[in-house]
């Protein structure tokens, strides 16, 4: 009864005036990981309500040109500084107030007292992209680049994490106790050494002849669609995935489907669900004897590493 009321309340309301928004209804095409659908974007964490408007108005532009998931990293940067701006700014509303002396005091705060956030560099990053919008749109000069370069601090070099070959094996055999359409996306995701959200998107007519080789089209969420020749092996798994799907689902646009809608494609949640309970179920250990983390982009990391060790050159890996 509630959110019918609410609905009706709203109903000739702009979408863009509210503090939430609903994705379906806003007026653009709004780009997002189709694995991981949200849908809404808050912005109740801003304090100040110029500056929130400010930013609604920059997230708006900003969703036209990045990823959903981007845009709300940004948010979330928007939102400390927001909080760090009403505890010890309380003079600034708007982005229009901004100046250096600002910015270099809450760099040094998160440095010294807000140490809330483990990846600092990108979250100075994203504040400075919708910060440096927010000056575009509303012509205000002196709030343009007001995070320079050499406050951002590089990057720190991560571990490079693979699974032995041992631990790749045992993984492997353990697949086969899952459901199997679970574990045919799990070992096609290997062999083709994708991201989860294109190995989840794969479409039912992904697959094409050409000169003899069996090609595959990936459609990739971070960039765009490309094609590569598969073995003749992992061709026979996806046409056996495809024949299970339009047997339990009918046709259908992707391969490995929604559990609740089956023209959307598999959430990661549901594989990452299905395969930690089946871990813990099976007792399944690593080399270290801890459990096995349920880590899909770690077969993209053992994929390029398996291609160096091959002598492949850096720009096809």
């Amino acid at each position: 009864l509630i959110d019918y009321l609410t609905a009706l309340r709203d109903a000739d309301v702009n979408e863009i005036t509210k503090d939430i928004w609903k994705i379906e209804q806003l007026d653009i095409q709004v780009k997002q990981d189709l694995i991981r659908p949200r849908k809404t974007i808050s912005f109740t964490g801003i304090s100040q309500p110029e500056l929130k408007e400010e930013i609604k108005k920059a997230v708006y532009f900003q969703l036209r040109i990045e990823s959903l998931e981007t845009v709300k990293k940004e948010l979330t940067a928007i939102r400390r500084f927001s909080r760090y701006l009403n505890e010890h700014k309380k003079n600034v509303k708007s982005c229009a107030d901004f100046d250096r002396t600002i910015i270099e005091e809450y760099l040094v705060y998160m440095k010294t007292e807000d140490t809330g956030t483990k990846r600092y560099r990108s979250e100075i990053t994203r504040l400075r992209s919708i910060l440096n919008m927010v000056a575009d749109i509303y012509q205000y000069p002196q709030a343009k680049d007001l995070i320079l370069n050499r406050d951002i601090p590089p990057n720190i070099k991560a571990e490079f994490k693979v699974y032995s070959d041992a631990e790749l094996k045992r993984f492997n055999e353990f697949l086969v106790k899952v459901d199997i359409q679970t574990a045919r996306v799990m070992t096609i995701h290997q062999m083709l050494g994708t991201r989860i959200s294109d190995t989840l998107t794969l479409q039912t007519d992904c697959l094409m002849e050409q000169n003899g080789e069996v090609l595959i089209r990936i459609y990739q969420m971070k960039t765009h669609f490309y094609e590569k020749p598969i073995s003749q092996e992992l061709a026979a798994l996806i046409k056996e995935a495809i024949r299970y799907r339009e047997k339990e689902h009918g046709k259908g646009k992707y391969i490995f489907t929604s559990l609740s809608d089956p023209s959307k494609p598999m959430k990661y949640a549901t594989v990452q669900q299905k395969i930690t309970d089946k871990i813990y179920q099976e007792n399944l250990r690593d080399d270290k004897g801890e459990y096995f983390g349920f880590g899909s982009h770690m077969y993209r990391h053992i994929y390029g590493m398996k291609l160096a060790e091959m002598h492949v050159d850096d720009w096809t890996i």
